[in-house]
């Protein structure tokens, strides 16, 4: 039996192929949009992909679904509640497609989305039970889907729970569980592990949602904590429920004058190099979104507005190439362009830069210390982050909301932006001074944790 997981790191997503290898037959599970590993994997193995599994409409990433079957010319199988815009095989609770001696059976779990398919593996040389699940994005490793992509969250949640106590929780504790998603992603909770499976016995004997056997109790808490919806996750729901896409955006090649043009005509400037590298020296008026570390794509899709140019600055072409790629697959489909030559070449060709100050925590108590009036505090956390500690007389902007110049900064004054590690606040302190900061500070090597850590005080509630 064959038998693949296949991860995108920058966003959590989790992908399989399945078949078997004497049968020279296989299928991929929830596609990610770059195909290159699946038919790599396919030559390799000497297995033919002929057929296409989505457990759902994805809402955080875009599926590849359509480049796959083009170069494939796989069947693609979705719950018919999915009601998708594309040729498809519908498919129902029960329903069971024969990969060789591998059974894949489908088992509706709505919740997450009411046409949410997990998918059971039943090695039928060794048994007739499932030995694996495919969860998708119902069951975690640690958590649960989110409710709230798709319907009301309380009716989500209800829809979650049934799901969970009444299809997945029946399986045999050693069948193993495969989610979709990793932690990081923003289609599961603050409990999801970045362990790539785990088994449904060990999954109920510890995770804290799956004790709770009251149907309320359950609801309240799983929407009560629940994160900022995925960026354009509408548009993204729309680009996977529509007409099979195989095209490939490719990024454009400028030089710094076109840049800087595309920059004056409303262009969005993207740095995906590291902080420091950003803080030290950046074309004005770029954002700083680091692609060398997960959630670049996700980051991106917050600040990009609908269609949009973005022209992207790395250290070299391949660096910007991928930050690309990165970007389509969260549904960002303005044009794309990048800064032929990376930063070197805006830095040869003696253009202005700008520069953003660097503080650590401890530098920020001693500056607060004997500049209280004077220096003013940005934290750019969740809100559920803020209100479980932030410092006194601090502004709360999450990151990605940050449009203009906050009420409550006043930009000519310096102002230091802070979040839990350095990462956010990178991001945030590039926005207000392209907004029209004077004087920002860029607080790394740790945050409020590392201030409460120190025994200073914070401020607890709203």
């Amino acid at each position: 039996m064959l038998f693949r997981q296949i991860i995108h790191d920058d966003l959590g997503c989790a992908s399989y192929l399945i078949g078997d290898g004497q049968a020279g037959v296989a299928a991929v599970v929830d596609p990610r949009l770059a195909i290159d590993e699946y038919l790599r994997l396919g030559r390799y193995l000497g297995v033919r992909i002929e057929h296409v599994l989505e457990t759902h409409n994805h809402a955080d990433h875009v599926s590849g679904h359509g480049r796959l079957i083009a170069a494939t010319g796989a069947t693609l199988h979705i719950h018919r509640a999915a009601a998708p815009e594309y040729d498809h095989d519908p498919v129902d609770d029960g329903w069971e497609l024969e990969l060789g001696r591998l059974v894949v059976r489908a088992l509706h779990t709505p919740g997450h989305r009411p046409e949410h398919t997990a998918f059971l593996l039943i090695d039928t040389a060794r048994g007739p039970e499932p030995w694996a699940v495919l969860s998708g994005d119902s069951l975690f490793v640690g958590d649960v889907a989110r409710p709230d992509l798709a319907v009301d969250k309380a009716e989500g949640a209800r829809g979650l729970f049934r799901s969970l106590h009444e299809a997945l929780l029946t399986l045999p504790d050693d069948c193993e569980v495969w989610p979709g998603h990793l932690g990081g992603s923003l289609c599961g909770g603050p409990g999801m592990d970045l362990k790539v499976s785990s088994t449904i016995g060990y999954e109920r004997a510890h995770s804290p949602l799956l004790s709770i056997d009251d149907e309320d109790a359950f609801v309240a808490r799983s929407i009560s904590g629940l994160a900022p919806q995925p960026p354009n996750f509408q548009a993204i729901v729309a680009l996977n429920r529509g007409p099979l896409r195989a095209d490939r955006q490719v990024p454009q090649p400028v030089d710094p004058g076109q840049l800087a043009a595309a920059r004056d005509a409303g262009a969005l400037v993207v740095d995906v190099r590291t902080e420091l590298q950003f803080d030290e020296a950046h074309i004005p008026g770029s954002v700083s979104v680091t692609s060398l570390r997960a959630g670049f794509g996700s980051r991106l899709a917050w600040l990009a507005r609908p269609q949009q140019p973005i022209v992207v600055v790395g250290r070299d072409d391949e660096d910007a190439e991928r930050a690309c790629e990165l970007a389509g697959a969260v549904g960002v489909t303005g044009p794309l362009a990048y800064l032929h030559g990376g930063m070197t070449a805006w830095r040869e060709e003696r253009r202005d830069v700008d520069r953003i100050a660097r503080i650590d925590v401890g530098a920020l108590h001693e500056r607060l210390e004997t500049d209280r009036d004077g220096l003013q505090v940005l934290d750019v956390r969740e809100r559920s982050e803020w209100d479980a500690g932030h410092l006194d007389g601090a502004v709360h902007v999450p990151y990605h909301d940050i449009a203009e110049v906050p009420d409550g900064i006043d930009p000519q004054r310096p102002v230091a932006v802070m979040c839990a590690s350095g990462q956010r606040a990178a991001v945030a302190a590039s926005l207000l001074q392209r907004h029209g900061a004077r004087d920002v500070l860029h607080v790394v090597d740790g945050g409020v944790g590392t201030w409460r850590a120190a025994g200073w005080p914070v401020v607890e509630g709203a």
